[in-house]
């Protein structure tokens, strides 16, 4: 863990807003037609981050720094479907913009841990704070027993693809999105993996997603972009 970064599962609920706005300053370009205005976008987006499904990173005087979330059978950092659509932006609109969004869905696959979007504060970059939340997703995989932790990576961001492949992650294969990459303003995503344990590290129990831990506000006891929705 870098100095004057604390890693923390979920987030502090007085963290909410500031977590909404990070991933919308993250994302948002990419997200301005299903999600925006911004000030829609920022409504939705806080009334539906899951902290079961993150951990954050905060300040040695606990100020908001960054956050890593991720996506199970159970459920997604973003989470939200038509139902939520609908209080923000109509029937209507929730309709058209709920569809969008099923086109960035990714399903969770067995024995992996599907990341779902990574963000760190513009002022505490450079700080060690999105290498210590790429850190703590993978113990979390650990510790849930699974395989591998996946993320993707829109094309063009060299920068971030760099940090994956520097904390050991693989590029595995390409996906494109078509002629919707007018609509969210890229190509496609590099699917990147990373194995976190062997096979024989299993004893003979069962692998997959165990029972989920409930302890959104507890410290992890252990020593940018990632695209979302789906992410």
């Amino acid at each position: 863990m870098k100095r004057g970064v604390h890693i923390e599962d979920g987030f502090r609920e007085a963290h909410r807003d500031a977590a909404a706005c990070g991933f919308w300053a993250a994302f948002g370009a990419k997200l301005r037609w299903p999600l925006g205005p911004s000030d829609k976008a920022l409504a939705f987006i806080a009334a539906n981050l899951d902290p079961d499904d993150a951990i954050s990173a905060v300040d040695g005087d606990g100020a908001f720094l960054g956050i890593a979330g991720f996506k199970t059978p159970q459920g997604a950092f973003v989470g939200g479907g038509l139902r939520e659509l609908r209080p923000v932006y109509g029937g209507l609109g929730s309709l058209w913009r709920g569809g969008l969004l099923g086109v960035l869905e990714r399903d969770c696959e067995p024995g992996t841990l599907l990341m779902d979007g990574i963000f760190v504060r513009a002022d505490a970059r450079g700080r060690g704070v999105g290498t210590s939340l790429l850190d703590a997703v993978v113990r979390r995989a650990r510790t849930r027993g699974l395989d591998h932790v996946r993320l993707d990576v829109v094309d063009g961001n060299d920068r971030a693809r760099a940090l994956y492949e520097r904390r050991g992650f693989k590029a595995v294969r390409h996906a494109s999105i078509g002629p919707l990459r007018r609509v969210f303003g890229f190509a496609g995503a590099t699917i990147m993996m990373k194995t976190v344990r062997r096979a024989t590290d299993d004893a003979g129990g069962s692998r997959g997603y165990g029972p989920r831990q409930r302890t959104s506000t507890n410290r992890i006891n252990e020593p940018s972009e990632v695209f979302p929705f789906g992410t």
